[in-house]
């Protein structure tokens, strides 16, 4: 499936005036994500790791727990996507579409302090066995671009990397949406069974609450990031005693908060 669109660009400097060059272009779809026949989310995202972006977006969401609750990933066309649940999982339904209504009157911030009660209620805190180096780290975030041959063609894609306890990479995926990125690297640990080896995400966008809640859910206690995270994503990973880390100017690290897990 072509992920990458090539147009002629015009191009202007002082020196040269205008010229023109063939630039790639990442390309974004729709898929609409369907469960039990019934609608249930429009994504904007990069095509390509279908069924690992249904599953790890269902898997997120809560819609699923392990994959042994999915009877089916069927696609009708390339844009819409049908989560067939087995039998003794279908009672979920009603109870995660109407959390998602109130997740979603709530995003706004007017009510984040009910959101975040809400999601720790949901999700629950992590323990405090995971140990990670400071140093490997720092080095996932600044060799990010190793797994972004997308980016380096079309400079628009997303990327997320999962790490395991000795820093062996795990999964990776691109994506013109973050949460998409995201949830396609999770889809595919989460899907061959590999998610419980999981204890850090680095991304390369800013860190939202939606990536910390992602993150959370999957059970995953450490995210990174190269851009700032939102307030709302620093109190959500605070309640849920996550370690939250984002990169800064002079290569170094800034910690918002779960200091305890890195080691030097």
């Amino acid at each position: 499936m072509e992920q990458i669109q090539k147009y002629h660009v015009d191009v202007w400097t002082k020196d040269t005036g205008f010229t023109v060059e063939t630039h790639e272009v990442l390309k974004e779809e729709v898929l609409a994500i369907r469960v039990e026949g019934r609608p249930y989310s429009i994504i904007m995202r990069t095509p390509g790791d279908e069924t690992f972006h249904v599953a790890g977006f269902c898997f997120t969401e809560g819609i699923i727990d392990s994959p042994e609750d999915i009877a089916s990933i069927a696609f009708c066309d390339t844009h819409v996507a049908t989560l067939t649940l087995k039998p003794e999982c279908k009672h979920r339904i009603g109870k995660i579409i109407d959390r998602k209504g109130f997740i979603s009157q709530t995003s706004c911030g007017i009510c984040g302090k009910e959101l975040i009660s809400d999601l720790v209620n949901d999700i629950q805190p992590l323990s405090d066995n995971a140990q990670i180096s400071i140093e490997k780290i720092l080095f996932s975030l600044l060799t990010l671009t190793d797994y972004q041959p997308l980016r380096k063609k079309t400079r628009a894609a997303h990327a997320a990397v999962i790490y395991d306890e000795q820093f062996n990479q795990l999964s990776s995926a691109e994506d013109v949406g973050r949460h998409n990125a995201l949830d396609k690297a999770i889809g595919k640990i989460f899907l061959n069974g590999r998610l419980i080896h999981a204890w850090a995400v680095v991304m390369s966008s800013r860190i939202s609450y939606e990536l910390v809640q992602k993150t959370a859910r999957s059970r995953i206690p450490i995210i990174s990031g190269i851009s700032r995270p939102t307030s709302l994503a620093i109190e959500l990973a605070s309640a849920l005693n996550m370690t939250l880390i984002t990169l800064n100017q002079e290569s170094g690290l800034y910690i918002f908060c779960g200091k305890h897990r890195l080691t030097i």
